[in-house]
């Protein structure tokens, strides 16, 4: 159970009914021997960088206390331009009433909360963005459209009512956000970010209930969410991504929050950029001489470049979208009129395009690698009558995906596993499904997935449990690792 303390340089503070100390006596009196975990809401004047308000903070991450706000919370908000380019994700949230803002908007929000109902929303997502106890946002309309500053708020500046409402909301927070929830008994907490709704969602539910158990096992709580329900992710240690990923998408910005408040995260916003954009995946593995299927880049569908794209395939070739996951946007072109119709269709979405030659298999190898260690090992057939594992246009729900053979690594063949590994390192060192080809005894590296598919009887077919194990493991082993960094 965590205790929370409160940190502040006030001189008067009203009975929160929590620990209030001074920073002075945070500096001198703790870490305390047999501490239980602690929070820390750091109230303390952070303006300056190495004030008192700056080493509160500095002083609870390494003491392995959670604090609000973080040393990154501190830097981001001092450290902005006069743009507001950094929010712009948060425009959207925005009311319908700000198109009849006459006059600029200041909000004093409070832990993420506002009096104005209209507001509650918008409000909400400044504190997501800057995790800090008093934010002061300024809403302008100008020429250039809507603007948004966000600034830290100063508690010594309020009136003797602001403080009294501050105070409430602080209290509110303790008591509803960062809660002591009896039945945690964990040493870490871990939100699992997962949507049942999704069409190809990387784990199924019986899945995500094994990851659930094993985390338990190893000494981690967790609560399973929706990314649109995840509102606090400081008061996590860890964030375990189970959503399809994209660039834009809930998922990336909620990775690198994350990671800016030090949590333990897989997949790492570096991994998704770097999965997700096939544009990226084809120059990494040319310059690093991974073997892959012959690749151009197509920026448009003029006659030119499609003698380019002749001159070097033969039809069939394959065309993907830069971003695609699951085959979705893949697609395969016969002949010149199917090129130009697929490319055309492509640039409404994307200023470039991969073209690749067909390399025609009965099944693609699928590697799990996690840290640079291969843990799994699987063959997804094609879809029946279909040139892809998945066959999307399919009515029938049995046609729509091939069979499968899950196998111990030691049994797949060596030089799949070596260029598993060699492209997955050029990605970084968090959880990956490696795609390949064998023709022969030469192994092509189709793509690098992040968030690799983990699902019940699939992936799990040989280890069973122990895949699970392995992969909460991994967050215990970078948990402790963190721990030690900041001791």
């Amino acid at each position: 159970m965590y205790k929370t303390i409160v940190v502040t340089d006030q001189v008067e503070t009203p009975d929160l009914g929590l620990t209030v100390i001074t920073f002075d006596q945070y500096l001198k009196d703790y870490p305390k021997r047999d501490e239980p975990r602690t929070r820390i809401i750091n109230l303390c004047d952070t303006e300056y960088y190495l004030s008192r308000g700056y080493y509160c903070s500095l002083l609870a991450e390494s003491r392995q206390h959670r604090v609000l706000p973080s040393v990154n919370t501190i830097n981001d908000l001092r450290d902005q331009d006069d743009s507001d380019q950094h929010l712009q994700p948060l425009h959207p949230l925005l009311p319908k009433s700000v198109g009849n803002l006459a006059a600029p908007l200041t909000l004093d929000v409070f832990f993420g909360w506002v009096p104005q109902e209209e507001w509650k929303k918008t409000a909400r997502s400044f504190f997501e963005h800057y995790a800090s106890p008093y934010l002061q946002a300024t809403i302008t309309r100008g020429e250039n459209g809507v603007e948004i500053k966000v600034e830290r708020g100063d508690i010594s500046a309020l009136s003797a009512e602001g403080r009294s409402i501050f105070y409430e909301r602080l209290r509110v927070f303790t008591q509803q956000v960062w809660r002591n929830p009896s039945r945690r008994q964990h040493r870490w907490d871990m939100a699992i970010l997962y949507n049942p709704d999704e069409a190809t969602t990387p784990s199924d539910t019986e899945a995500i209930k094994r990851f659930v158990k094993a985390a338990s096992k190893v000494g981690i709580g967790t609560e399973v969410m929706r990314a649109d329900q995840l509102k606090y992710v400081s008061q996590y240690d860890a964030l375990f991504i189970r959503e399809t990923t994209s660039i834009d998408h809930p998922t990336y910005r909620w990775s690198r929050k994350a990671e800016k408040e030090g949590l333990v995260v897989i997949d790492d916003a570096t991994s998704i950029m770097r999965c997700c954009n096939k544009i990226f995946l084809h120059d990494a593995f040319t310059y690093n001489g991974v073997s892959a299927p012959g690749t151009l880049v197509a920026s448009s569908s003029v006659a030119k470049e499609l003698d380019r794209i002749e001159a070097m395939f033969n039809y069939p070739v394959v065309l993907k979208m830069p971003e695609s996951s699951f085959s979705i946007g893949v697609y395969k072109a016969e002949n010149r009129v199917e090129l130009k119709e697929k490319l055309e269709l492509m640039f409404n979405e994307s200023a470039l395009a991969l073209v690749q030659e067909y390399l025609y298999t009965d099944f693609d190898w699928r590697i799990g690698v996690l840290n640079g260690r291969a843990i799994y090992a699987c063959k997804y057939f094609m879809a029946r009558n279909h040139w892809q594992i998945y066959n999307h246009a399919s009515s029938r729900k049995s046609a729509q995906t091939g069979g499968f053979e899950t196998i111990p690594t030691f049994e797949a063949p060596r030089a799949v596993l070596d260029a598993a590994l060699k492209a997955s390192a050029i990605i970084g060192n968090g959880l990956y499904g490696v795609d390949l080809k064998q023709i022969g005894h030469h192994v092509y590296v189709i793509e690098v997935n992040d968030n690799p598919s983990i699902e019940h009887s699939v992936e799990d077919a040989y280890l069973g449990d122990e895949l699970y194990m392995i992969i909460m493991q991994e967050f215990v082993d970078r948990l402790e690792r963190r721990g030690r960094n900041r001791s």
